[in-house]
C-alpha cells in the first residue's frame, strides 16, 4: 500500500526555502560586517564569541529553514510526515552542524593567517 497525501504540503516548501535563503542573506552580511572590522582593529583584538553570537540566529534561521524545506519535499514525494521527520530532521541537523563547523575553522583560519591565505588564484 503506498502512501499518497491528500494536500502535500507545497506551501511548507516555498516557506522553507525562503527562510533558508533570507537567513543565508542575513548570515552573508553579518559576516561581511565581521570580516571589514578586522583590518581596521586587527584580527587579535577580534573576540572569536562576539562573532559567534552574531552568526548564530541567521544560521539557526538557516537550519530551521532547510530542516522544513527538507521534511516538506519528503513528503511530497510520498514519505510519510513521521519519515519525513525522522529522516529529514537528522539530515538537515547533521548538515548545519558539520557547515558550523567548517565556518567555525575556517574563521580560525582567517583569523591566525590573514585573509590573503584563503586567495587560491594566487596559487597558479
Amino acid at each position: 500500500m503506498y502512501y499518497y497525501p491528500l494536500h502535500p504540503p507545497y506551501f511548507l516548501l516555498v516557506v522553507g526555502l525562503l527562510i533558508a535563503v533570507t537567513s543565508g542573506i542575513a548570515l552573508s552580511g553579518t559576516l561581511k560586517v565581521i570580516v571589514q572590522k578586522w583590518p581596521n582593529k586587527g584580527a587579535e583584538n577580534i573576540k572569536p564569541p562576539s562573532a559567534w553570537k552574531q552568526l548564530i540566529v541567521p544560521f539557526l534561521g538557516i537550519t530551521g529553514g532547510v530542516c522544513l524545506f527538507l521534511c516538506s519535499g519528503f513528503e511530497i514525494f510520498g514519505f510519510p510526515p513521521i519519515l519525513a521527520l525522522g529522516i529529514g530532521l537528522p539530515m538537515s541537523l547533521l548538515t548545519c552542524l558539520l557547515v558550523w563547523w567548517q565556518l567555525g575553522s575556517m574563521l580560525e583560519f582567517v583569523e591566525q593567517r590573514g585573509m590573503q591565505s584563503l586567495d587560491l588564484d594566487s596559487l597558479s
